[in-house]
């Protein structure tokens, strides 16, 4: 008999070691894709950089910083929460077994929303119009459309990413990288080295990177798949999910363009120009990099947070998260600490000469970039446990706290004042939210 139950123990703790085996092995596929998409993307946009810095000159170069800040408003207040609130309910789709259902409320919020971003393209031309900026309007229309197909993009991603096809999702996080600076560079030779121009290469990009992803998205789809069973819950359950961070989202964009505007308005474009290099340079790859972590994590925090009704499930979710802000910390000290030591060679290396003069922000910028980065790693705890509510106030009050910084920086010290503030508004938004998770 105490043989018999020895056996056992050790067939179980055989079978313990074959199932961990197993696990780490596909969790060591997944984060291979995670890292290599994300490296193909952050090469992509570096080698852009230096593409279009060649190309465009410092004013050119600010006027296209200028008009993604279109594209940005779209992603932060519209396609962007909506892609959020699409990936949090795919696993409970799925443990449910009705993906179909699903699916169609997907289909029908995707559609509302573009709805909504046409009539903020009409508002937008008649604000320009009436303020006498008829130049930017060809900016904004690009942009306005490149912001849509993106957002198609990344909704797409989403799902592909929830449903851990992670080989699918790097192939095109890299595919939209390189194809958006080198279709640009393309036409800005070819046609015109103009602003304008460049967005409209970032468009025709999405567009090819749209349709690869729908090729690849039909094949997960099941032929028998009816959706007829709750459409109306789970696109309630998707907007209440994603409206919150849609109100904070507005004020998150507002914080995001008043570096550029604020420049513009107390400096001159040439002077955006530089800041969008230093921004592309610092915080870009920094976001980029955290977001490997993030993108790897995202799933596994829904899949094991289920309905977020699961005290155990939730304790393990928060362990992980912890992990995570950690992780993303010390990446940020080691960026920081390389790009203080080399940020003149890497600007050497990556952008054209005329933009070497503002290399010392660098370090700061990755530093901004870096703890933000650590804040939105608690966020998608919060996430997690369908906390999108509580976040709402923090987010509003940080972002207005940034734009105050940014125009009171730009106003005093120009863009070393924008740079700095960039770091105040991310320190703050990182400390409010790990005292809002602990606390809750």
């Amino acid at each position: 008999m105490i043989l018999g139950n020895k056996k056992g123990v050790l067939g179980n703790n055989f079978l313990g070691i074959i199932q961990r085996s197993q696990r780490f092995r596909r969790l060591s596929k997944e984060g291979f894709w995670i890292v290599l998409g994300q490296a193909m993307s952050v090469v992509g946009s570096l080698i852009g950089v230096r593409l279009l810095t060649e190309l465009l000159d410092p004013a050119a170069y600010g006027e296209l910083a200028l008009g993604m800040t279109v594209a940005t408003l779209v992603n932060q207040a519209v396609l962007g929460p909506l892609s959020n609130g699409v990936m949090r309910f795919y696993a409970p789709a799925v443990e449910q077994d009705d993906f179909g259902s699903y699916l169609n409320a997907v289909k029908r919020l995707v559609l509302s929303a573009t709805g909504g971003t046409a009539i903020l393209i009409l508002i937008v031309v008649a604000g320009l119009l009436i303020a006498d900026q008829t130049k930017m309007i060809g900016i904004a229309i690009a942009a306005f459309i490149f912001a849509i197909l993106s957002g198609y993009n990344s909704i797409l991603s989403g799902i592909q990413n929830a449903a851990r096809q992670r080989a699918i999702v790097a192939l095109h996080q890299g595919m939209e990288s390189w194809a958006r600076f080198l279709i640009a560079a393309g036409l800005l030779m070819w046609l015109s080295a103009t602003s304008t121009m460049a967005i409209v290469g970032y468009a025709v990009a999405a567009v090819l990177v749209l349709g690869s992803q729908y090729v690849f998205f039909s094949r997960i789809v099941p032929k028998d798949v009816t959706g007829q069973n709750k459409k109306g819950a789970w696109q309630k359950e998707m907007w209440n999910f994603s409206w919150p961070i849609s109100i904070f989202g507005m004020f998150t964009w507002l914080q995001l363009v008043s570096d550029r505007w604020a420049l513009n308005l107390y400096s001159t474009v040439q002077d955006v120009g530089l800041y969008a290099v230093v921004f592309l340079l610092g915080y870009y790859p920094m976001s980029i990099v955290t977001g490997v972590a993030m993108q790897f994590f995202a799933p596994i925090f829904y899949n094991r947070a289920g309905d977020a009704n699961d005290s155990l499930r939730t304790a393990n979710v928060n362990r992980l998260s912890y992990y995570l802000t950690g992780l993303t910390l010390a990446v940020t000290s080691c960026a920081f600490l390389l790009s203080y030591l080399f940020h003149m060679k890497i600007f050497r290396l990556f952008v054209a000469k005329e933009y070497a003069s503002v290399s010392h922000l660098l370090p700061w910028m990755l530093l901004a970039g870096g703890l933000f980065a650590a804040g939105q790693s608690i966020s998608l705890n919060l996430q997690s446990q369908m906390k999108t509510r509580i976040m709402m106030v923090p987010k509003i009050i940080t972002a207005l706290l940034g734009v105050f910084l940014n125009i009171a920086g730009a106003y005093l010290y120009g863009t070393s004042g924008i740079v700095m503030a960039g770091v105040l508004f991310s320190a703050s938004y990182f400390l409010w939210m790990a005292v809002l998770s602990k606390r809750k």
